[in-house]
C-alpha cells in the first residue's frame, strides 16, 4: 500500500470512528447532492406582483411565472419568468417584451450572490449561461468572452499555454457575474477583476450597444464594474491573460498575529504569484493559527511540460470532512489537524518534476491548477441547513484586532464556522469600491439553520460583524444576505446615493432592477 492510500485509509477510518462507525450516519454527509436546494425566502416582500399579458413578440422562454433561488437556497423568488440567452437578439428581445409589460429586468449567471442581486419579485430574469464564446487573441494576449462563460470554461480554452490574470479563488461564477461584484482572488498583485479587464460591451435599456473601458464611456465603465446589474445587461468582456507560469507550492503554520509581517513578506517578493491564508476553526485555536498558502514562481519552468487541467479529486471525503465539522467541537479541531498535517500530502502536482532544478521533492503545479477547482465538495442535499458567504474588507493595519473582534463574537454566539479564508485587495477605482485603500479581505462561511431562528441568529450576526467592521473603518462586501439597514450601508459605502442616483441617470424608466436595489434605493431616496 502506497504512503497517499495508507493516509486517505487512516483519515476514512478517522471520520467513520469520530461518526460514531454508523453508515446510516456518514452516507448522507458525503453524497452528492441531488439538484439545487430551496429552502424558502428571507427577503423583503416587495408588495403585488405587476400583471403582464402575452404579446407577438415572446422571449426565449425557459421558464413562464414560478420561482427562483439562488447559492443560499433562501431567496425563493416569484418572477414573470426566465428567459434562456443565446445570442445578443434574446437580450434585445426580452428588453423590448420588458419595457411593453412594465416588467423589470435582471440578469443572472449561476446566481451565487445571496441576497436576490440576479432577480426581482414580479421581474424577468435573463439566464446568461447560454452565451459562453472564448475568443483567445494570443498575439494580444488577451481573450473575449460572452458573459455567460464561466472562469472554468475560459482556463480550459486558454490553458496550457495562458492563464487568467484575476479571476475569483474558484472557477464556477460567471465573467458577467464577476464584473458586476468585482470579484477577486488569489492573485494579490493583479487586483480584482477590474483591472484585468479592457473593455466591456452592454445593451443599455434602450436596446443600443455600446463598448466601455477606461478611455471610452468611462464614467460607464467604473458603473457597471461592481454595478450589480444594474446599468445594463453585459453582452461580453475583453480579459487580460497571462503566461501560465509554473509555480513551486509552499505552505506554513503562524499565529495569526504574524500575519502582517508574513504578508508584506510575500508582497516584497515578485516569484510569489497566488497567496492565500486559512485561519483555524477548531475551538482550541480559533481564527489563533493560519496556514499561510504561497506559489513561487519557478525560474527556468518553461519547457516544462504541464498537464491537462483536472477536477479536485476525493469529492466525497472532502464534503464528509466538511459536513462532519459542522456537527461538533470534535470534528472541527479534526478537520483543521486534517489541513495541517494531511491535505498537503494530497495534493495534485501536475507538472513533471524537475530534478535538474535541485528540488526533486518540490511540488509543481501550474498557474491554472489552484484556481481550476468548482467546489463540489460544498454542495449537499442536506435539508436543514445552508452555508452562508460572509465578506468584509479591512484596512491593513487593522486586522489583527478586527480577527480578535471575530473571535469574540463567534464565542459569544456560537457560530458554526466551516470556512475563513484572508485575501489581499488593492485600491478599487470603481464607483462603489469595497476596497478605497488597500486592505485585507476577510471570507467567512458559516452554517445556519433555515428555520425562523437560524435566520434570526444570521441576522444578528450580519449586523453585530459589520458593525465591527465599521470600528476598525472598513467595509463590507455587497452580494450576500441583506441583514444590514440602510444606515449601515450609507456608513459603509457613503458614496451609495451617487450611486443610485447614476443608476437613474442611465435607466430612467428603472428597468434593471433586483431585490437588493428595491430593498435600497428607496430608503436612500
Amino acid at each position: 500500500m502506497t504512503r497517499k492510500k495508507w493516509l486517505i485509509g487512516v483519515s476514512l477510518i478517522a471520520l467513520a470512528a469520530a461518526a460514531g462507525g454508523t453508515t446510516l450516519y456518514t452516507l448522507p454527509l458525503a453524497a452528492d447532492p441531488i439538484g439545487p436546494k430551496d429552502c424558502g425566502s428571507v427577503l423583503p416582500d416587495l408588495g403585488a406582483l405587476p400583471s403582464h399579458a402575452a404579446s407577438a413578440a415572446q422571449p426565449n422562454w425557459a421558464q413562464r411565472g414560478g420561482t427562483v433561488n439562488d447559492a443560499s437556497c433562501l431567496s425563493r423568488t416569484t418572477v414573470a419568468g426566465v428567459v434562456a440567452v443565446r445570442d445578443e437578439a434574446d437580450v434585445r428581445t426580452a428588453l423590448t417584451y420588458a419595457r411593453a409589460h412594465g416588467l423589470t429586468v435582471s440578469a443572472a449567471g449561476v446566481k451565487h450572490s445571496m441576497g436576490g442581486q440576479a432577480f426581482r419579485k414580479g421581474g424577468l430574469v435573463l439566464d446568461m449561461r447560454g452565451m459562453r464564446g472564448i475568443r483567445l487573441d494570443r498575439g494580444g494576449r488577451t481573450v473575449t468572452v460572452d458573459a455567460g462563460a464561466t472562469w472554468h470554461d475560459i482556463q480550459r480554452a486558454i490553458h496550457p499555454d495562458f492563464a487568467v490574470k484575476a479571476m475569483q479563488s474558484t472557477d464556477i461564477f460567471s465573467v458577467g457575474g464577476s464584473i458586476s461584484v468585482n470579484a477577486h482572488g488569489m492573485d494579490h498583485q493583479a487586483g480584482a477583476v477590474m483591472g484585468s479587464l479592457r473593455s466591456i460591451r452592454l445593451m443599455l435599456a434602450d436596446g443600443r450597444v455600446i463598448t466601455a473601458s477606461r478611455t471610452e464611456n468611462p464614467e460607464l465603465f467604473a458603473h457597471v464594474v461592481g454595478g450589480y446589474g444594474l446599468f445594463g445587461v453585459i453582452l461580453s468582456a475583453t480579459l487580460d491573460v497571462v503566461p501560465n507560469d509554473i509555480y513551486r507550492s509552499e505552505r506554513s503554520l503562524i499565529d495569526y498575529r504574524a500575519f502582517p509581517e508574513t504578508f508584506a513578506a510575500i508582497a516584497g517578493d515578485p516569484a510569489i504569484g497566488l497567496s492565500y491564508v486559512h485561519l483555524s476553526t477548531a475551538p482550541g485555536s480559533l481564527l489563533r493559527e493560519a496556514i499561510v498558502y504561497r506559489y513561487r514562481r519557478v525560474a527556468a519552468d518553461q519547457l516544462l511540460p504541464r498537464a491537462p487541467l483536472s477536477e479536485v479529486a476525493s469529492t466525497k471525503l472532502r464534503r464528509l470532512t466538511i459536513n462532519l465539522s459542522k456537527r461538533g467541537d470534535s470534528f472541527k479541531s479534526l478537520k483543521w489537524w486534517s489541513e495541517k498535517n494531511l491535505e498537503h500530502r494530497f495534493e495534485s502536482c501536475t507538472v513533471t518534476r524537475a530534478q535538474a532544478m535541485g528540488d526533486g521533492e518540490a511540488c509543481l503545479v501550474s498557474r491554472n491548477d489552484p484556481m481550476h477547482d468548482s467546489v463540489a465538495y460544498l454542495r449537499n442535499s442536506l435539508p436543514a441547513e445552508t452555508d452562508i458567504l460572509h465578506e468584509y474588507f479591512v484596512p491593513r493595519d487593522r486586522i489583527v484586532p478586527f480577527i480578535d473582534g471575530m473571535r469574540a463574537l463567534f464565542r459569544e454566539q456560537k457560530v458554526n464556522l466551516v470556512n475563513a479564508s484572508i485575501r489581499a485587495v488593492g485600491v478599487e477605482a470603481n464607483a462603489l469600491s469595497y476596497a478605497p485603500k488597500p486592505a485585507f479581505s476577510v471570507v467567512l462561511y458559516i452554517t445556519q439553520s433555515t428555520d425562523a431562528a437560524g435566520t434570526e441568529r444570521m441576522r444578528s450576526l450580519t449586523s453585530d460583524l459589520i458593525d465591527l467592521t465599521a470600528r476598525e473603518g472598513g467595509r463590507f462586501f455587497l452580494p450576500y444576505q441583506l441583514h444590514y439597514t440602510p444606515q449601515q450601508l450609507v456608513r459603509a459605502y457613503p458614496e451609495i446615493r451617487g450611486f443610485f442616483a447614476a443608476k437613474r441617470q442611465w435607466d430612467p424608466d428603472g428597468l434593471f432592477s433586483n431585490t437588493w436595489y428595491a430593498r435600497y434605493a428607496p430608503a436612500l431616496g
